[in-house]
């Protein structure tokens, strides 16, 4: 009699099958290996596609005193550029979701990726500001845009229908990673060479990924016959969507007929404010301007990065569990509490107060993706990933103000003091907006929903 049995574990599929003889010894159990779904081995792949593109998100706060050193720009004119970056970082990501729904997940991403390095490479050649505006703001924007958070979305609606908030928080904290690998690394090439060898060992990282998302990044369950993972039925691979930009466009103009969308988009522009815009592009100047060695801030930054890689595969499993907006008034509130005290824990070492900073900001950083993500999802269904990438807009605008008026207020103020207590005072305002947002009731398109 032959018996077989199969379960699902942690994404590890077991079959076990049983032969029971009739008679007679040296017959007994067999059992088969168990078989890793597919998915994850897409998640794998995506995790180190985006780890590879933030490399070079890892540097504008490093390259920004030795480009004012050998080219007398002002801060404000290289804030300008990490401006550019982040706006399109922000602006680029809708459309390349619905330009992964038309022409695939691979070559968007491959493309993306080489445009990266292009624009990498081509700043060593740099001679003027608008060359800086041009490479670091202009390409290294729509590269990086084109692999943004709707790239993790995109990824996660299509391969997980369980799981969806962990992978989401595992897949958030990959450029976290690539903080904490890029960040000693570069600063160490900076402060050893020059910053023209940083920007070459970013461009050399962004194109090593290549072969492995042309390889292995494959755009959709059915391409090799599965079930997306915690589905119980098979789900057929949708036709192309002709014309992305129309459909990122209509898309836009029905999620902004509702509340919900206002309301992620205003806090995760605050969200963006506080950390890429603030905290990655002018902790080193401010950390510089208190006497600490930039090496010493950037492994503080690393750090950050090592502890966001908890927080935000922490929040994917409570988003999975908890109300997500309840999480986010949380991740906010604390978050601003935390800015009130940084200009009173900047000095010229490091020590166990602002250790404790690094480590709190950290777990804080980015854990508002999951639960923001999750209500993308509960309003606005099948165009969650593109309303998302319309959210993240949101974020990189307000990254991009606060990258220029920072830069600005420092020029002006000749401190950052008043950066730091208006960022703190934003995050309360985020809290507050969090709790208003209210409850999805169902899993729509909001193209066809009235």
């Amino acid at each position: 009699m032959r018996r077989s049995a199969t379960g699902t574990l942690c994404g590890v599929t077991q079959t076990t099958t049983t032969e029971t003889p009739a008679a007679g010894p040296g017959t007994g159990t067999r059992r088969t290996r168990p078989r890793i779904h597919r998915a994850w081995f897409v998640a794998a792949v995506t995790f180190v596609t985006i780890i590879g593109a933030a490399a070079f998100r890892a540097v504008p706060g490093l390259f920004t005193d030795p480009l004012h050193t050998e080219f007398g720009w002002s801060r404000g004119t290289i804030g300008a550029a990490v401006s550019v970056n982040l706006a399109l970082y922000g602006l680029t990501a809708p459309f390349a979701a619905a330009l992964m729904d038309r022409f695939g997940i691979r070559r968007v991403v491959a493309v993306a990726l080489m445009v990266i390095a292009a624009g990498s490479g081509l700043t060593v050649w740099m001679t003027a500001a608008w060359q800086l505006l041009l490479c670091w703001g202009l390409l290294v924007g729509l590269g990086t845009g084109s692999m943004a958070l709707a790239f993790a979305a995109t990824v996660t609606n299509r391969w997980f229908t369980e799981r969806r908030g962990l992978v989401s928080g595992i897949l958030t904290a990959a450029s976290a990673s690539g903080q904490l690998i890029f960040l000693p690394l570069v600063a160490w090439i900076v402060e050893a060479y020059d910053w023209r060898p940083a920007a070459v060992t970013v461009a050399l990282a962004a194109l090593a990924v290549v072969p492995f998302v042309w390889l292995l990044l494959h755009d959709h369950p059915a391409d090799v016959g599965l079930k997306p993972y915690g589905a119980a039925e098979f789900v057929p691979k949708p036709a192309p969507v002709p014309g992305a930009a129309r459909r990122a466009l209509k898309v836009l103009a029905s999620a902004a007929r509702t509340g919900p969308f206002w309301l992620l988009a205003g806090t995760f522009a605050i969200c963006g404010a506080s950390t890429n815009g603030l905290i990655q592009t002018h902790f080193v100047p401010a950390a510089h301007d208190a006497h600490m060695p930039v090496q010493a801030a950037a492994s503080l930054l690393a750090v950050i990065g090592v502890f966001d890689v908890v927080g935000t595969v922490a929040s994917g499993w409570f988003t999975d569990r908890f109300e997500a907006r309840r999480l986010l008034a949380v991740y906010y509130a604390l978050r601003g509490l935390s800015l009130l005290f940084l200009p009173l824990l900047l000095a010229p070492g490091v020590h166990p107060p602002m250790v404790l900073f690094i480590v709190f900001y950290g777990l804080d950083w980015v854990a508002t993706v999951p639960p923001t993500l999750a209500l993308c999802r509960e309003h606005y269904g099948e165009d969650s990933a593109i309303v998302f990438g319309w959210v993240l807009a949101s974020h990189q605008v307000g990254a991009a103000l606060v990258a220029f008026l920072g830069g600005v207020a420092r020029d002006v103020f000749g401190t950052y003091d008043v950066v730091w207590y208006a960022s703190g005072a934003l995050c309360a305002a985020a809290a507050l907006m969090a709790l208003v947002i209210r409850r999805g009731t169902a899993e729509v398109p909001v193209s066809v929903a009235r």
